[in-house]
């Protein structure tokens, strides 16, 4: 019944994602107008500051060279008519921009309430043992599937985008999570595990349930095929960022160079310890991570890319 539920409030939202972005397209082609006033003004300014020039060219003659610029600037300072022009322009532009804007983030919202609803969905399915065809059960699931899924779910991973003042939220890129936070069911997080041979390793699982009573997470092991389920503490695992920062607005809330980390290893499961080479430099970045390896002379492999998805603060000392 739930299912079809989800399934009936996930058309709803589609549909209402759909209207907005028509929206979106009319809001965009209504200010295109302004747009193309403002390209016109700048370029009636030239040609008349152009005009200009001949005039007072022999005037500057002999003058000194700063006194020369002086007298250039003032013929091409912008006149009363085109600054009072060109502001109320820009103040439309500022508004249309302004309403996208607002119409761009009710899209967001929706595409996050899409997704939600479609992670609750695999999870309820996941419990009652119903599978379709696009979502396999995990013991059938082959290994070159399971990367292609990671490197999806690292590439749709949104992007944080706040209002002008807003900081970034816990979860988003390096900012961990809150003191209190609990992962929901169908959370990724890194989990620390013991392995068959007794070592402890940090894993790539998903949450399946947390206990208040104990304070211990119930994880699956993402690699492990429907195997073994985890019993872990709090203290072993760590939430998996939901939001990429974006450099350009956020640097902030990015790992910085040679910061220590916990990175997932390409095509692996498994994290390692790394330093961070290069942050992301654009929103659709990696960072550049140096795992450490003492198969290499200076301790460190070459430098690997590692989505944000997969790389989460180390609070075990750097080894020297």
């Amino acid at each position: 019944m739930a299912l079809v539920s989800a399934d009936s409030r996930i058309a709803e939202l589609l549909t209402e994602l759909h209207q907005l972005i028509k929206q979106t397209q009319e809001e965009r082609s209504r200010s295109e107008h302004n747009l193309v006033n403002i390209q016109k003004t700048h370029e009636r300014m030239q040609t008349e500051n152009k005009s200009l020039i001949p005039a007072h060219g022999k005037q500057c003659q002999g003058l000194p060279a700063a006194l020369a610029h002086a007298v250039s600037c003032a013929y091409s300072a912008v006149s009363p008519y085109y600054r009072t022009k060109l502001r109320g322009l820009y103040t439309t532009a500022k508004a249309d921009a302004e309403a996208e804007c607002n119409i761009l983030r009710k899209a967001l919202d929706k595409i996050a309430e899409i997704k939600s609803l479609l992670e609750e969905r695999r999870i309820a399915a996941k419990i009652a043992g119903l599978y379709n065809d696009s979502e396999p059960p995990r013991k059938t699931m082959r290994r070159g599937v399971l990367m292609t899924l990671l490197q999806q779910s690292a590439m749709t991973l949104p992007l944080w985008i706040g209002k002008p003042g807003d900081k970034p939220p816990p979860l988003c890129g390096a900012i961990p999570a809150s003191g209190d936070y609990v992962a929901k069911p169908g959370d990724k997080v890194a989990a620390r595990v013991k392995a068959v041979d007794g070592d402890e390793q940090w894993i790539l699982a998903e949450v399946v349930s947390y206990s208040h009573a104990t304070n211990k997470y119930e994880v699956d092991d993402i690699d492990e095929e429907g195997k073994e389920r985890h019993t872990l503490s709090r203290r072993r695992i760590i939430p998996l960022p939901q939001w990429k920062a974006n450099p350009e607005t956020d640097p902030e809330a990015l790992f910085q160079k040679e910061q220590l980390v916990l990175a997932l290893y390409p095509q692996t499961t498994c994290f390692y310890r790394a330093l961070i080479h290069t942050p992301p430099q654009r929103p659709q970045d990696d960072y550049s991570v140096l795992f450490e390896d003492t198969s290499y002379a200076d301790g460190y492999s070459p430098p690997l890319n590692v989505a944000q998805r997969y790389v989460v603060a180390c609070k075990e000392p750097k080894k020297k």
